[in-house]
């Protein structure tokens, strides 16, 4: 069937005038398309949950002989006295204040080893060992690896720093993929590694090292290349950061020493130079929360910091006329009063509100079920495993409930004859004698106020006394802790 001239004109004049339509409104629409997408895009970033970028990063900063209120930031918020107006922490502080921090945060242990074993097991140190020696292999028990492990194979997992004294298992046989091996304290910067003779007190006061003192540039440097390296491999990580600062010996560089000794008096029984130590140990942090930055990670990455114990009850070069290096607590480092055991310990990460404060008490055992549970687990760890997870806590510090058996955090230190339970805002110290059975016993309110000198409140309570010290010696009893030893008798030298 022909067309009619006329109608095939018309199909294409109406051709030509929708040509022109849609050449005249293709800007236009494109234009509008664009901002919609654009629109579009925003809305999804900002309104998506954190997670959606995988399972989450973890970084857990370990430092060394660090003291609860040793930051230029307060570790509680309500107590000015918490922190130092001497030291330099602006790093900590950031990490600190851009997340959760915990005003009863405990290491497991009042010295390095057994807080190690402990964090890396789960375990209290009564029962993985309280002191340097101990039976306990921790690659032959869960470890954080391990657990991280079972909850995403695909995980991959590094130490770097300090390992321990005595620690029987090498990072590798716990399940670590990759670690600086068996370090311990001589490794980070002790003089023998300097060439010099003389450290913990035997010799000068501080030691000059302008290249990498205490390896905390080195340290940081491996922690910074394996977070780079599982991030272009597209694995999610945990790396422990495990720092040899502030241990002894003192070691810093010369311009950071030169700028605290122009600073004036230290305001407490500190030198300058372990203040420049720990400037230092604060940049090598800086550099770690900077490279997630960099990479766009820091949204999906958990950070953790805490202490192996409190803050040593002198230094060398310190003056001990000056306010105790741990106030406002009571006692020191190798003591299970809070000057020995109660830390820094804060997490920024997804989810967690800036500058948000939880009173709840908490310790370094609880971080491998914490870590599981981060990672997506919901295995059973086993029945050795004693911390628990405060997961729940992160994103709700005021309401949410950490479920603890019996709600308490146990201690145990034999060699000094020591033990003590935390259950709530109360806290009870036993002391025993040389043949094992107890001395004494003290009770104290430790929140908010946590100095223990003083404030023995025994007398005044002694059926919440009774029931604490029946807690704790059924837990010493049922992981068969360590019993007090009579010391070793010191043979006298002969005099020639």
């Amino acid at each position: 069937m022909m067309s009619c001239p006329g109608e095939a004109n018309n199909s294409l004049d109406v051709s030509h005038l929708a040509e022109n339509e849609s050449r005249r409104r293709s800007p236009i629409m494109k234009r509008t398309i664009a901002l919609l997408l654009a629109l579009s895009i925003h809305f999804l970033s900002s309104h998506s949950p954190v997670h959606a970028a995988g399972p989450p990063n973890i970084v857990l900063i370990l430092t060394d002989d660090h003291g609860w209120s040793q930051l230029s930031a307060a570790m509680d918020p309500t107590l000015p006295e918490s922190k130092s107006t001497y030291l330099e922490t602006p790093h900590m502080n950031r990490l600190m204040e851009s997340g959760l921090r915990f005003t009863s945060g405990y290491s497991p242990a009042p010295l390095c080893t057994p807080t190690r074993r402990s964090i890396l097991c789960g375990t209290t140190a009564a029962r993985s060992g309280s002191e340097f020696k101990s039976p306990w292999v921790p690659a032959e028990h869960m470890t954080i690896p391990r657990a991280l492990k079972k909850a995403n194979p695909d995980y991959r997992c590094a130490h770097f720093g300090k390992w321990g004294e005595q620690m029987i298992s090498t990072p590798e046989q716990c399940g670590y993929d990759a670690s600086d091996g068996l370090t311990g304290n001589n490794t980070g910067g002790m003089p023998s590694s300097l060439g010099v003779k003389g450290g913990h007190g035997n010799g000068p006061p501080h030691f000059i090292d302008n290249k990498d003192p205490k390896r905390t540039r080195s340290l940081t440097g491996s922690a910074t290349q394996f977070i780079r390296n599982q991030t272009n491999a597209g694995k999610p990580f945990y790396v422990q950061a495990s720092y040899y600062a502030q241990h002894l010996s003192v070691v810093c560089s010369e311009e950071t020493l030169k700028k605290y000794e122009d600073k004036g008096t230290p305001d407490r029984g500190y030198p300058e130079a372990w203040a420049a130590m720990l400037e230092e140990l604060d940049k090598g942090i800086g550099r770690i929360l900077d490279t997630l930055d960099e990479l766009g990670i820091a949204n999906n990455t958990y950070v953790f910091f805490t202490a192996d114990n409190g803050g040593r009850g002198t230094v060398p070069g310190g003056d001990k006329s000056r306010p105790a290096t741990n106030a406002p607590l009571t006692g020191a480092k190798h003591s299970l009063f809070e000057g020995g055991t109660r830390v820094p310990f804060f997490v920024c990460g997804p989810d967690i509100e800036p500058g948000s404060v939880c009173r709840t008490p908490v310790a370094g055992y609880d971080f491998l079920p914490t870590f599981h549970d981060l990672a997506g687990g919901t295995a059973d760890l086993g029945d050795e495993v004693d911390g628990v997870s405060f997961k729940a806590a992160l994103s709700d510090p005021d309401k949410a409930t950490i479920k603890r058996p019996d709600g308490a955090l146990f201690f145990h230190r034999p060699g000094k004859k020591e033990s003590t339970i935390r259950q709530g805002k109360f806290k009870l110290r036993l002391v025993w004698n040389k043949d094992g059975t107890i001395a004494s016993h003290e009770l104290y309110q430790v929140d908010p106020n946590p100095v223990e000198e003083g404030n023995n409140i025994a007398d005044a309570h002694p059926e919440k006394a009774a029931a604490l010290k029946k807690r704790l010696l059924d837990y010493l009893a049922s992981v068969d802790a360590e019993t007090v030893k009579p010391a070793a008798s010191k043979k006298k030298k002969k005099r020639k």
